[in-house]
C-alpha cells in the first residue's frame, strides 16, 4: 500500500476518534464488542498524541463511551470539543490533525457475518499510522 505522506504528519498530533464502529463494533445505544482499537489508541497516546472522542453520543451515552476509554486505560484530551481552539475560533467543528472514523473515506473496514455494519480494521489502520509516521514499526 502506498500512501503519500502529507505535510502535517508529525509527532504530538491531535487525533479525533469516533466511537461506534471505530472503537467498538456498532451496537448503539449499547457499547459494541471489542474490535482491536484499545491497544492502538494506547500506543498513539504513548507516542505523544492527544485523543479527542468525537461522537454523536451525548448525555448518559457519552459518559458510557468515556468510561470505555477509562476502563481501557486510554487518556482522552476531551470529548466532542477541542478546548484549545476557543483561543482562535468560535467554530463548532472540532479541530484535529487527523480523524479516525468508520465513515471516513479511505479508512480500512472489516465486515463480519452477523453484524449489520462494518467497523474499523485496526490492524490495517495501525499499518497506515506507521506508514505516515504517526506510530513506529
Amino acid at each position: 500500500m502506498c500512501v503519500a505522506t502529507p505535510y502535517f504528519w508529525y509527532k504530538d498530533m491531535i487525533i479525533a476518534v469516533d466511537f461506534d464502529g471505530t472503537c467498538v463494533s456498532h451496537d448503539y445505544p449499547y457499547i459494541g464488542k471489542e474490535i482491536g482499537a484499545a491497544p492502538v489508541l494506547r500506543e498513539l497516546v504513548a507516542a505523544g498524541h492527544d485523543l479527542i472522542l468525537f461522537t454523536m453520543r451525548d448525555g448518559k451515552l457519552l459518559k458510557e463511551a468515556e468510561a470505555w476509554f477509562k476502563e481501557n486505560k486510554i487518556r482522552l484530551m476531551d470529548s466532542n470539543r477541542n478546548k484549545e481552539q476557543v483561543r482562535w475560533t468560535s467554530s463548532p467543528k472540532v479541530h484535529a490533525d487527523l480523524y479516525i472514523d468508520d465513515s471516513a473515506l479511505g479508512i480500512p473496514l472489516k465486515y463480519e457475518d452477523g453484524l449489520p455494519r462494518a467497523y474499523v480494521d485496526w490492524t490495517k489502520t495501525r499499518a497506515l499510522l506507521v506508514e505516515v509516521g504517526a506510530l513506529e514499526e
